[in-house]
């Protein structure tokens, strides 16, 4: 049996897994956290500690049918401002919840497309920010920009707050692919983003790109790869295409037979791994690719690397507190989600009060099985003496929790002593391996392509 085939058995090419950004998955959050268990664990942050904060604009001039990601369309400034006056009335809602000394160790602005702001709003939310939360030494201030939907003076503007990152979307530059999934943007003014990013003294800047699209063949995926490796990107994300139109009604622009195939999908994924490999980048997990000087490169070499809602990460903060609709939060204590509907949010915050929903406060192993798939995630290897001496497990229970996932795997799992281990053969395989950890139902049509 060749490879492919045992990866067919195991079931790659039909498994609908998460790509577990958080454990237990935002599926599982519930009604149980709300605004009093959100104040309550923004109480008990230490003081003169670190936190991460992420700034969600659910706002774009047009929808790109290929995102399933929760925004709305506008194609006025109008309820973009409006949006900004009620997040900088949240920041002052956190501001006075936070204790003494609290800095930024991250600060990230994500959408939606930020980069939709007018000037006035850029420096009006940024000050805000600042006036609630500080940046810290060394912090890392990174905004999500549109190519489409950024000119001189945003660009400006961001530098000037002391943006230090930037994260642009690529997706695929080949026009009928762009057409398919109304995404139109073209190489050139991608490139123009980007001198204008680096003109400011901007050096690190992230890039996404889509894997799995219609009409996408191995030859147009090398193309767009390689026209992306000509911009030099610090790391890059290289995500598989989640085609969800029961979740995402404007995914139904996107003709279903104009798809390629799971094997066909493997294929992508594999010709463009190889593309950024042969150009000197380390791989990061399981979908992401950074030069060895990027702190995402670091963090992998040292153990340290990372995962949550934004993908990999080299931040080390305990806290992550989303603001804005829909903006989700971790905290020791476990995940908090604000109200996802933009009016309903804002009614909340006009009142005086954190829009918390939603969320999931961690119970018995949540913490010790999050740990287990965020370490298959980032690192392809599972330490027992890790699990033993953070968690208080015993080596039988370890034993009893490894020894029936390894044998359904075989040798694309690794069991000993020491834990478990992913060879390079079976990485392709690590979601749904990561799945047999995960102790709650889920249901399969919640959940993209394993690959």
């Amino acid at each position: 049996m060749n490879s492919e085939s045992q990866l067919a058995r195991l079931g790659l090419f039909d498994a609908r897994v998460p790509r577990y950004t958080s454990y237990p998955t935002a599926p599982q959050f519930s009604a149980e956290v709300g605004q009093t268990a959100f104040g309550n664990w923004l109480g008990a942050i230490e003081p003169n500690s670190r936190i991460s904060l992420y700034i969600h604009v659910p706002f774009c001039r047009r929808l790109c049918w290929f995102c399933a990601c929760r925004t709305q369309g506008t194609s006025t400034d109008s309820p973009v401002i409006a949006y900004v006056e009620n997040l900088k009335t949240e920041l002052k809602l956190l501001k006075n919840a936070l204790p003494e000394g609290v800095t930024l160790s991250r600060l990230h602005w994500g959408g939606g497309t930020p980069t939709l702001l007018p000037v006035a709003q850029m420096r009006d939310l940024a000050a805000a920010i600042f006036d609630a939360v500080p940046l810290g030494e060394k912090a890392e201030f990174s905004v999500e920009i549109d190519p489409n939907e950024i000119d001189e003076p945003r660009l400006d503007a961001l530098a000037e707050a002391g943006m230090n990152r930037a994260s642009i979307g690529v997706q695929d530059f080949d026009p009928e692919i762009q057409k398919t999934i109304g995404r139109d943007q073209s190489y050139e003014i991608t490139r123009s983003a980007v001198e204008a990013i680096r003109a400011r003294g901007v050096h690190s800047l992230n890039a996404d790109i889509l894997y799995g699209l219609p009409h996408q063949t191995r030859a147009r995926s090398a193309d767009s790869v390689q026209k992306l490796l000509s911009l030099a990107p610090d790391r890059v994300a290289l995500y598989g295409y989640a085609h969800v139109p029961w979740m995402a009604r404007r995914q139904q622009m996107i003709p279903s037979d104009s798809l390629p195939r799971p094997e066909e999908r493997l294929e992508l994924f594999e010709t463009a791994r190889r593309l950024f490999v042969w150009d000197g980048y380390h791989e990061i997990g399981i979908d992401h690719f950074a030069r060895p000087e990027d702190g995402l490169a670091v963090a992998a070499q040292n153990g340290t690397l990372r995962r949550n809602f934004q993908g990999y990460t080299d931040d080390t903060a305990l806290v992550l507190i989303g603001l804005g609709a829909s903006s989700i939060s971790r905290f020791p204590q476990g995940y908090a989600q604000m109200n996802p509907s933009t009016s309903g949010w804002a009614k909340a915050v006009q009142a005086g009060q954190f829009a918390t929903t939603r969320g999931h406060a961690f119970k018995g192993d949540d913490l010790l099985r999050g740990r287990i798939i965020e370490a298959l995630m980032c690192d392809f290897s599972v330490k027992s003496a890790e699990l033993i001496r953070d968690f208080g497990a015993t080596p039988a229970f370890l034993d009893s929790l490894f020894a029936p996932v390894a044998r359904k795997f075989g040798a694309f799992l690794q069991h000993d002593a020491q834990g478990l281990t992913v060879p390079p053969e079976g990485r392709p395989l690590t979601r749904v391996i990561a799945a047999d950890f995960d102790a709650y139902a889920m249901a399969k049509t919640g959940h993209s392509s394993a690959i």
